[in-house]
């Protein structure tokens, strides 16, 4: 596509845009410099560019933040454009003017366009002058909870709470009635002040089995804008998005027309240019309306680069070079189905609880299809003080169904060990049947996860697999390192037992389970974290992890499990053994995750209901309000607002 437009770019961010942006740049011939707080001194977005420079501490705010740090280093290093990712300070006007003002390109859009489309409040209100859909709300500043539920009432329950300033699923509440209106109005704007330091907040409809679709465009300092299809963003979590697939299940070509040419006619009102990306929310019907435009690049833009085959990297830089787009709307071609799944430190069956620490192993997964865009390396720190993500994890296939099977396998073979993540819980969502029929919308995770997430009580067909395993892992064990070889034995999963039959083979193993029988091979050693079974028809990744006394804990298709492999009478012997009693811990409230106590609503004394709140603690910008599990009174208080919290850390009594 040419020359080199720039000799040498900055980079506004850290993580893995951060090395996903240094990847193009190196293509293209362009030096990088990355910039570092004292957290990141040892990450590998900065061992991944030519010069590095620390712009200072962890806070987010003292670093990654500071318009000023970030220019002086562009100065010191003589950088002649800055790509800014996306968070931080990607949609700050700002910044793009500080950067104007010193002779530096911005690789993004204008600072007018990125201020007119950066207040949700006033985007609606252009987008509805440009002739784009809106969805029905009010759309002026909220001063107070009466008059917030007045305009609630008017414009008919459930509305959205959202902040004026907001992203990234801060600052937004449902609500259904009065009630929830007067909680999550406090909330949303005490969330929007921290996270954006502007506690303004409106209110719009909430569309009932929404869609969240998304069109990406692209313009450049000529006039040309196109767009580039669709994005389905429907599986999300507190609004933030987990798995996104190109193109959409649901859309036809004409609602896809349609769609694409609001967004090109927005781009156009605000003058846009460099990648931008139009979000919609979509009802049963396919009727569409504007929720926002992101004047960046997105998370999930790589399932948009698999089916077209363009770099939006690289036509951002040169668009910001003042180069022309190198082709016209009617060029744009969509081949395939790419799916994303964004694979974070959290814990699933803790409610998403934010999970920080070392990566001690991290095994990526590779083949056919696959992409792994990440910030981490085995080593790693995953830091308390910001966004928590380990890599997104993309599969390519001629249709979604083999895009589907190729991302299941490519989870499978994801091992991560140090500290908790969601690679289960990911795997269980694409194996969900409502999703192999894209009966997709942005409550998918609360209606098909009711009780939150956990492996299943029910066996399953991934328990088949568990059970191969682990019966084939000790047969490997006894093989290799000596012990007794049995061809009968029993598998325990979760303290269930099964029996397995297990008899080899010139190359490979039968195996026999209530009355069925495969014929399986596998080269497995001890040492080894993932486990490949060769089946007739297919092959199975498992995740495998040693434990003392002939066990394992196992992890495949959405399910983990703790395996024992015993002696059939052992088994049955064990099974008639009494449970054990664990230790009452009812009465304790305590902090599910590190973070900060920014509030007690309850005093000593206080008699109080199951559902009512307790306190909050706030981690990584998010209030997480804990509630009473049952009716009781208030015991003792053993933590105070302000004080840093562990993880477990009590924080009162119930009597």
């Amino acid at each position: 596509m040419g020359v080199t437009v720039f000799s040498k770019i900055l980079i506004a961010n850290r993580g893995e845009i951060a090395c996903r942006v240094i990847r193009t740049a190196k293509r293209m011939g362009i030096a990088t410099v990355a910039v570092y707080s004292e957290a990141d001194a040892d990450a590998l977005h900065v061992r991944m560019a030519d010069e590095a420079v620390l712009i200072g501490p962890p806070p987010a705010a003292e670093s990654y933040l500071r318009i000023d740090k970030i220019v002086a280093a562009c100065k010191q290093t003589g950088a002649e454009a800055v790509h800014p990712g996306y968070g931080f300070l990607s949609e700050r006007p700002a910044f793009a003017e500080a950067l104007a003002a010193k002779g530096i390109a911005f690789i993004g859009p204008t600072p007018e366009a990125i201020a007119a489309m950066g207040d949700k409040i006033e985007s609606k209100k252009l987008a509805a002058a440009a002739g784009v859909t809106t969805v029905p709300g009010f759309l002026g500043v909220i001063e107070n909870t009466g008059e917030a539920a007045n305009i609630a009432r008017e414009i008919g329950y459930p509305v959205m709470i959202k902040a004026s300033a907001g992203g990234g699923g801060k600052g937004m509440r449902i609500a259904h009635d009065d009630a929830e209106l007067y909680e999550g109005f406090s909330s949303a704007r005490n969330e929007a002040r921290s996270s954006f330091g502007d506690d303004r907040v409106f209110l719009e409809k909430y569309i009932e089995e929404p869609r969240h679709i998304e069109i990406q465009v692209l313009g450049d300092a000529h006039g040309h804008v196109v767009h580039l299809g669709e994005r389905e963003c429907s599986i999300q979590r507190r609004h933030q998005k987990v798995i996104e697939e190109c193109p959409s299940p649901f859309l036809d070509a004409a609602t896809r027309a349609a769609m694409g040419a609001e967004a090109v006619a927005l781009a156009k009102a605000v003058n846009y240019r460099s990648a931008g990306t139009v979000e919609f929310i979509v009802d049963r019907n396919k009727n569409f309306y504007f929720l926002e435009m992101n004047t960046r690049l997105q998370v999930e833009h790589p399932v948009t680069e698999m089916v077209t085959g363009l770099d939006l990297v690289e036509l951002m830089i040169r668009v910001a070079a003042g180069e022309k787009l190198p082709f016209r709307q009617e060029d744009v071609k969509q081949t395939g189905w790419a799916i994303e799944a964004r694979v974070y430190a959290e814990d699933p069956t803790r409610n998403f609880l934010p999970s920080i620490g070392r990566l001690v192993r991290y095994i990526p997964p590779s083949g056919e299809g696959i992409r792994n865009d990440t910030g981490v390396g085995e080593g790693a720190e995953i830091s308390i003080y910001y966004d928590p993500m380990i890599a997104k994890l993309c599969a390519y296939g001629a249709d979604r169904v083999q895009a589907t099977a190729r991302l299941g396998d490519a989870l499978d073979g994801f091992y991560v060990a140090g500290l908790r993540h969601n690679i289960a819980f990911l795997a269980a969502i694409i194996g969900k049947p409502r999703f192999a029929d894209g009966r997709l919308s942005t409550d998918f995770i609360a209606e098909e996860f009711p009780d939150g997430f956990g492996s299943p009580p029910e066996f399953s067909a991934a328990d088949e697999v568990l059970l191969v395993a682990a019966a084939l892992a000790d047969r490997r064990l006894a093989e290799i390192e000596g012990g007794p070889i049995e061809d009968e034995v029993s598998v325990l999963l979760d303290g269930t037992a099964h029996d397995v039959s297990l008899q080899p083979e010139t190359d490979r193993y039968a195996v026999g389970y209530d009355s069925q029988a495969w014929f399986v091979a596998s080269d497995w050693r001890p040492a080894d974290k993932l486990l490949h079974l060769h089946f007739d028809d297919r092959v199975a990744t498992v995740q495998m992890d040693r434990l003392p006394g002939r066990a394992f804990r196992l992890l495949q298709g959405g399910v983990t499990r703790r395996a024992q492999v015993l002696h059939r009478r052992a088994a049955a012997l064990l099974q008639m053994m009494p449970p054990k009693i664990a230790a009452d811990t009812s009465r304790l409230v305590a902090s599910p995750m590190p973070g900060l106590l920014s509030a007690l609503v309850v005093e000593e004394g206080q008699e109080v209901k199951a559902g009512e709140a307790l306190a909050i603690v706030e981690a990584m910008k998010m209030e997480n309000v804990l509630r009473a599990e049952r009716d009781g009174t208030i015991a003792k208080l053993r933590a105070k607002p302000g004080d840093s919290l562990a993880v477990d850390q009590v924080i009162l009594e119930f009597a």
